[in-house]
């Protein structure tokens, strides 16, 4: 029986990472594009006043895919705390 656990905590994990990982490298990336847009532009004279960003933050389907994936992470953890401390 703790190798069904093991194996649900294997296999949410992995869902977990697939799903929440390239939601959090695209605003990661996105995030490094407008900075250095935001110093190319300043660089060059043309920056928005001091207090405004360029920067939009997550938007809604990265943030919802990767609260998909932390929740995939905890019962990943559950399952594998419940199924090593039943052997």
């Amino acid at each position: 029986m703790t190798w069904v656990f093991v194996l649900v905590a294997i296999v949410a994990g992995g869902a977990g990472l697939a799903i929440g990982l390239p939601a959090w490298r695209a605003y990661q990336s996105r995030e490094a594009r407008d900075r250095n847009a935001e110093r190319y532009l300043t660089w060059r004279g043309r920056a928005d006043p001091p207090g405004t960003s360029m920067r939009e933050g997550m938007t809604t389907d990265e943030r919802r895919r990767i609260w998909i994936g932390a929740a995939l992470g905890a019962v990943a953890l559950l399952c594998l705390i419940i199924g090593l401390s039943t052997s």
